[in-house]
């Protein structure tokens, strides 16, 4: 008789012999295991802490302001008049009036000039703030310290700058030596004949800046600061906005009063001429310079 050893027939044999035991599924040994039970310390959870709950609002805070700040300039756009439309409130008397008599008024012969600087310096004098108080909230964030440095970072800085310097590129260095004087001096004319063709304090001041920031790239501003300072940067920005602020105010005051301000307007046309209008051009170029430049020491370098 032929013996079948396959385990079907053995299970058979085994099950016609009444052993059933063999064929019960395994015990489920996480079943049978007790219920474990959570402890004190597990149940409950730690108080959110002074940094997490500033974190959690400010979160939400940001969000609501972001929403709304963006709901007022979709309402605001939708409700600007057409592009073109003849009636639009900028075809009026004010415009007609800024050309017409501008130069008569104003004295220069640059009617965006005497528009931004005479008509509209009030609104000048206030982004000529906002760029000196970008640059100081810069300065309070990046600006290195006692407070925000330790030695090791010193060393860092100082082993860094000592590369730099020997890395610099020579080709770089004659191209500034050749080019710096022409911008400097182009920078210059634009700010002082600003009230005579395009151009003016922005411009020119932008101008300047990028020479100082050129002067930097190819020297380092190590050399910078034998000419310009952490002291002269406060000392020029400072005199400038309060130069402009006093000059219209006295403008204004005696505007508003209906009193003549005795400030002679020149001969249009002649460098010296228009009024305050040059002079703060030159103020107004002297504070987006030292901005800019500033941007760029703080940033490459955490100092002025």
């Amino acid at each position: 008789m032929k013996i079948f050893k396959g385990r079907f027939f053995q299970n058979l044999i085994m099950w016609v012999n009444g052993d059933t035991e063999h064929f019960l599924p395994p015990a489920d040994t996480k079943m049978m295991e007790s219920p474990k039970v959570p402890s004190v310390t597990q149940t409950l959870r730690p108080l959110p802490t002074k940094d997490e709950v500033f974190l959690g609002s400010f979160t939400g805070l940001s969000i609501f302001l972001v929403i709304g700040l963006v709901s007022i300039l979709l309402l605001t756009t939708y409700n600007l008049p057409l592009f073109g439309d003849p009636d639009n409130p900028v075809v009026n008397e004010v415009i007609k009036r800024y050309v017409e008599k501008g130069v008569e008024e104003t004295g220069a012969i640059n009617v965006v000039a005497g528009m931004i600087l005479d008509y509209r310096a009030f609104d000048t004098l206030g982004e000529a703030s906002v760029l000196l108080l970008a640059g100081t909230s810069v300065m309070m964030l990046l600006l290195k310290d006692i407070k925000n440095t330790d030695p090791e970072d010193d060393q860092i800085a100082a082993y860094e700058m000592e590369i730099e310097e020997r890395n610099r590129d020579l080709i770089l260095q004659k191209i500034t030596m050749i080019l710096l004087p022409a911008i400097i001096l182009y920078g210059i004319y634009v700010v002082i004949n600003g009230h005579l063709s395009p151009g003016g304090g922005f411009s020119g001041g932008a101008i300047l800046g990028a020479g100082l920031i050129l002067y930097a790239s190819a020297f380092g501003t190590n050399e910078v600061r034998k000419i310009f300072t952490m002291k002269t940067f406060k000392i020029l920005t400072t005199s400038a906005l309060m130069t402009y602020a006093i000059c219209k105010t006295y403008v204004f005051l005696l505007g508003a009063n209906g009193i003549d301000t005795r400030i002679p307007l020149g001969t249009p046309g002649a460098i010296f001429s228009s009024g305050l209008i040059f002079v703060l051009d030159v103020c107004v170029g002297i504070i987006v310079a030292c901005t800019m430049y500033g941007f760029y020491s703080i940033f490459t370098t955490g100092e002025i």
